[in-house]
């Protein structure tokens, strides 16, 4: 899934945004797949364990898959019940994450009124909405910063006058480096800056 861009007023017909006012981009926070399927696996797999856990104590038969009454419930029950608990404690953490969708949010940019905003959504608290603006002018440059490997990395930065760099890309989940490279070419382009990283 890719972040979804639009832009409005004054888009010409042959696909050149150079004339447009304004550009949204929405940003894809937690609410992605892997964080789904994370939540899904972890809350299955503690959820039997903690029935394992406790069949081994009950002595009474709660999986479907095997027979947890024979284990002895200490210690082996008992582990299990341990890591059943914490693994569904983990599981309660993905699932706010995702309901909450801590990352979410847009970069605007608007040539019109000359501002910058960038909005995302954080933990909830006295700082859940964490809202950035600037003017365009104050705009130095669009940076794309990559790193490959085991872990790899690949941001786009806007560089600001007096300000550190803010990232304007996902994160977690690093982007292709054809969509993050096209977009940042997009970004550049639309706000007239240099683009840097390339």
């Amino acid at each position: 899934m890719t972040e979804s861009q639009t832009i409005n007023k004054g888009e010409s017909p042959n696909g050149d945004n150079s004339n447009s006012l304004k550009l949204h981009q929405q940003v894809l926070g937690s609410r992605r797949f892997s964080n789904y399927w994370w939540a899904t696996i972890v809350s299955l797999g503690a959820t039997g364990f903690l029935l394992a856990g406790i069949s081994s104590y009950l002595q009474v038969n709660l999986l479907l898959v095997t027979d947890p009454t024979q284990l002895v419930f200490v210690p082996q029950g008992l582990v299990m019940g341990l890591y059943g608990v914490a693994g569904l404690l983990l599981a309660l953490y993905l699932w706010l994450i995702i309901l909450w969708d801590i990352g979410g949010g847009y970069n605007e940019f608007d040539r019109q009124s000359g501002m910058v905003k960038i909005f995302r959504w954080g933990f909830p608290g006295k700082n859940r909405r964490v809202e950035l603006s600037c003017r365009t002018q104050d705009v130095q440059s669009v940076r794309i910063d990559i790193k490959e490997g085991l872990n790899p990395r690949r941001v786009l930065y806007l560089k600001i006058k007096g300000r550190r760099d803010i990232p304007l890309t996902r994160a977690g989940q690093p982007m292709p480096l054809k969509d993050l490279e096209t977009k940042a070419a997009e970004l550049a382009k639309f706000l007239g800056v240099p683009l840097e990283g390339l």
